[in-house]
Order: structure tokens, then C-alpha cells, then sequence
């Protein structure tokens, strides 16, 4: 079992930054493929950033790359999502999301999620 909770949300204007936080409890978090998602307001949960359980790989979704850093340290059970140069349509609730069976950005594939931080972009 995985339990998961975001920090670090909040308002921002345009080109601003945010750091988002995941802390994980449970045994198993080491061993999972770490995600990020998003979900603005009548839109489906989007795939943001995916660090694999030994941070040997990372996949960032093509709307966030080379603003948005994904990092984990397994050590303290935690996990980050580094945002800079944010843009009003990054709008959205922000979960973290840990999965045993993907290294895919599959929301379906993630059998545990955080509560969700709100993230507010303003032009």
C-alpha cells in the first residue's frame, strides 16, 4: 500500500514558479514508477511527468518539457515536480500518482493517488 499527499500548490502569474511535493507512506513507494497529472475544470485528467522507481528514466508530457522537472528521492519517500515558466492554461488540480505495473503516462495504470493541490496560473 501507498498513501499519497501533495504540497506546494497555489496562485501564480504567468511565467512564475511552483514546487510541488509528494509525500509517500507505505513499503512499496521505492519500488513504483512516480506520476504526475493534472486536471483543469470539464477536462479529462492529463499525464504530466513520470520518474521510474530508480530515477533512471524520466517522461515528460511535450507541453511541459524544458520547463517542468520531475525528481524523487526514495530515501525520504518523497517525490517533486519542479514548475517553471508556468502559463495560465497549466490551470489545474496537480496529483501525484504511484504505480507498480506501468512506466506508462496511463492515468489507469496508477492504482494510487494523492488528495490533489490546486495550481492557478494567472495572465
Amino acid at each position: 500500500q501507498v498513501q499519497l499527499a501533495e504540497s506546494g500548490g497555489g496562485s501564480v502569474q504567468a511565467g512564475g514558479s511552483l514546487r510541488l511535493s509528494c509525500a509517500a507512506s507505505g513499503d512499496i513507494f521505492s519500488s513504483s514508477t512516480l506520476g504526475w497529472f493534472r486536471q483543469a475544470p470539464g477536462k479529462e485528467r492529463e499525464f504530466v511527468a513520470l520518474i521510474s522507481f530508480s530515477s533512471t528514466y524520466r517522461l515528460l508530457a511535450e507541453s511541459v518539457q524544458g520547463r517542468f522537472t520531475i525528481s524523487r528521492d526514495n530515501a525520504k519517500n518523497t517525490g517533486a515536480l519542479q514548475m517553471n515558466s508556468l502559463k495560465p492554461e497549466g490551470t489545474a488540480i496537480y496529483y501525484c500518482a504511484a504505480s507498480r505495473r506501468s512506466i506508462r503516462g496511463v492515468p489507469g495504470e496508477y492504482d494510487y493517488w494523492g488528495q490533489g493541490t490546486q495550481v492557478t496560473v494567472s495572465s
